[in-house]
């Protein structure tokens, strides 16, 4: 399993050209128009990873599974939109299902293209866009302080505990400042996680160019670029439409002769998925078997127990140990027997914190 990212963006900024790139499909209605995109488009991609591949072939599997990103496109939102304005509501909650947003900015001029303001304001189209944001998580927000001010009494102390939460966030979000989760106790992060807000979302910028901004960015996505920095989020530089060019070329070949012309060395899915991870936090292990080879996505400092509930429950409830190899010695040794007569192959607990790369087998008795 692996994360799910949500493309949001004012209409009109390319978010439905860039899913079509990153998912390789047609899916999303491109236009030149306001709302084309109504329902979300949905697309799962498998995450790139040669050492798959390389893990894949040393075992001779005969299946090779990776990890998947589901990316979510959803329609453009507006100014008004947490009260309704341009389907806005609806819009908002399909937000609230993402592990991390992926927000589209317009950063090129082009007058054949339409834009709901005169002029190409980058900073000023991603204020719109957080200000709605902002403002449905405070609707969210205030309508359960009103109904937990009803039930709490002076012996209920969880109940009040969440009413000083609450009451934080919300001076926060009114006085513009950045809610960090990491300056909460684990308790209080799995309370916030509760309430689902979209501003407590990891948020990795799209700054949109045109092809002779692509290699390295303009003023425009300099200003995106400075921000992302301020609020501890990242961005990327990609042009939506050179990308979807790249992805209808069948030919891996062309498609990387024309990475090279553009002087660029990745794809924009590379792009997205590399920022994902280290916006999330998140890290890769493997297993390796003759019938499959498959990559599994969690989180940075899960333990043993906690990777081997991502294959299956039964192995985290009877957990007895791990057997762990790194990637480099299981590639250099050529397997798992190379590596247990070298001596590399470790024999870990429930309390070994996941590295990336490591190969499991997972010894479990229920």
């Amino acid at each position: 399993m692996g994360f799910k990212c949500g493309i949001i963006g004012l209409p009109n900024v390319g978010k439905s050209t860039l899913f079509n790139a990153l998912t390789e499909s047609n899916k999303a209605e491109v236009a030149n128009y306001p709302f084309a995109t109504i329902e979300p488009n949905i697309g799962k991609v498998a995450i790139p990873d040669e050492r798959l591949k390389i893990l894949s072939k040393i075992c001779r599997s005969k299946k090779t599974i990776p990890s998947y990103i589901d990316f979510v496109d959803i329609a453009g939102l507006v100014k008004g939109a947490s009260v309704g304005e341009g389907l806005g509501n609806k819009f908002l909650a399909h937000i609230r299902e993402v592990d991390a947003i992926i927000h589209v900015v317009r950063c090129f001029e082009n007058e054949n293209i339409t834009h709901l303001s005169s002029s190409i304001n980058p900073i000023d189209d991603i204020e719109t866009v957080v200000t709605e944001l902002k403002l449905a998580d405070l609707e969210i927000l205030e309508n359960r302080l009103n109904n937990l001010k009803k039930k709490v009494n002076n012996d209920d102390k969880q109940l009040i505990k969440q009413l000083e939460i609450i009451a934080i966030i919300i001076e926060r979000i009114n006085n513009n400042k950045t809610i960090s989760l990491t300056k909460w106790s684990t308790e209080q992060c799995k309370y916030i996680y509760s309430l689902n807000l979209i501003t407590t979302k990891p948020m990795l910028y799209v700054c949109n160019v045109d092809e002779s901004s692509i290699a390295k960015g303009n003023t425009f996505s300099e200003k995106v670029h400075k921000r992302a920095i301020k609020e501890n989020n990242q961005s990327i530089i990609v042009s939506a439409e050179i990308e979807s060019q790249i992805a209808e070329l069948k030919n891996e070949k062309d498609k990387i002769e024309l990475l090279k012309d553009l002087n660029l060395n990745e794809t924009t899915l590379k792009k997205v998925i590399y920022a994902g991870y280290n916006l999330l936090n998140l890290i890769t292990f493997f297993t390796c078997r003759p019938k499959e080879t498959q990559a599994w996505t969690i989180t940075i400092n899960s333990t043993a127990p906690e990777a081997a509930n991502k294959i299956h429950t039964d192995f985290k409830k009877g957990f007895i140990r791990a057997e762990t190899i790194a990637y480099d010695d299981f590639v250099n040794l050529n397997g798992e027997v190379g590596c247990r007569e070298a001596g590399k192959l470790r024999q870990e607990g429930k309390n070994y914190l996941v590295k990336d790369g490591d190969v499991f087998n997972f010894l479990f008795n229920v």
